[in-house]
């Protein structure tokens, strides 16, 4: 009898083994899904390709970038979260995220309860532009001119909810200031009217940005990091004029709720690796970003506090998509 009972406590212990979740020696066991929440081609696109590229080496397995572009990023988001909790289907996230947590009314999930925080990835920033025709050439000049013209400045952004939108709804927030905002479908039609005055700000993406500022085009007021740029040394940022005022682009990258911690370390581990690669820092850094190495932790905190922040400049601005 005691025979058979250890017998069978050998085949129950290997039954359990067999029903625990994937370890993170095992995984991945199949090519792994990158979902991008907007369409192929643009900069966000691009950074979620080098980081593609890096995990298929270090992972051993492909790494699929999947675009699934509508609302804001949310359509991608939602099939994340839907998706099994394995380490196999993972969403490259960005502030669209973040802020569409409180721009969105009736989304059909929780995006902070239903994603695992994984690791960061680059952060970026923004640079505030102006036409040469303006008057103006600080940030403290420009918030004179416009208490003295109030409702008469025009702000562009590429799109409601979108970061170029909210980074200057902050700084409406922050400095007082009356600015019309006047939403367009992208940077491509909003840059000609910047460079002709017909609108008078845009707190738009440096990269690209820049050829403009060097040719004359546009003038750069400040960068919105809280910190001057690496490559713009001279560039004073908004927080030296509005102390705190503080509006990154950046990227990560999470995993459904559920998903193994031990997944979820390996995976943190193996961007972490990437991000100190001197390749992938140099593409970065070529597409205009710094690496943004993270703790699982860490970057959920971020998750959480930039939802907040941008809660709080939704609910000013008084912007809603339902």
């Amino acid at each position: 009898m005691r025979t058979v009972l250890r017998v069978l406590a050998l085949f129950a212990g290997a039954y359990a083994a067999s029903t625990v979740p994937l370890a993170a020696a095992d995984y991945p066991t199949r090519p792994v899904q990158l979902v991008v929440g907007l369409a192929a081609g643009g900069s966000t696109d691009g950074v979620a390709r080098i980081l593609a590229d890096w995990l298929s080496r270090s992972l051993g397995h492909r790494v699929v970038i999947e675009n699934r572009p509508g609302m804001g990023g949310n359509l991608g988001a939602q099939s994340v979260i839907k998706a099994p909790p394995d380490g196999h289907t993972l969403l490259f996230m960005g502030p669209n995220n973040a802020i569409a947590t409180s721009l969105y009314k009736r989304l059909p999930f929780d995006f902070l309860r239903g994603t695992e925080a994984v690791g960061g990835v680059m952060r970026l920033t923004n640079i505030m532009l102006v036409p040469p025709s303006l008057p103006v050439k600080s940030v403290q000049g420009f918030i004179d001119y416009a208490k003295a013209n109030p409702g008469k400045l025009s702000m562009a952004s590429t799109g409601v909810g979108t970061s170029t939108h909210l980074s200057g709804e902050l700084f409406k927030v922050m400095t007082k200031t009356d600015i019309v905002h006047v939403p367009y479908r992208g940077s491509a039609p909003a840059l000609p009217d910047l460079m002709t005055g017909k609108v008078h700000v845009l707190f738009g993406n440096l990269t690209g940005a820049m050829e403009l500022v060097d040719a004359g085009r546009l003038r750069g007021l400040a960068v919105t990091s809280a910190k001057r740029w690496a490559s713009l040394p001279d560039m004073p940022t908004i927080a030296e004029t509005v102390p705190g005022y503080e509006a990154d682009v950046w990227y990560g990258v999470v995993a459904p709720k559920g998903t193994p911690p031990d997944v979820v370390a390996r995976l943190n581990q193996a961007i972490n690796a990437g991000l100190a690669d001197p390749d992938v820092r140099t593409r970065f850094e070529q597409a205009g970003g710094l690496p943004m190495p993270m703790s699982s932790a860490e970057f959920s905190k971020m998750i959480v506090d930039e939802t907040e922040k941008w809660r709080k400049v939704v609910e000013f601005a008084g912007v809603s998509i339902d």
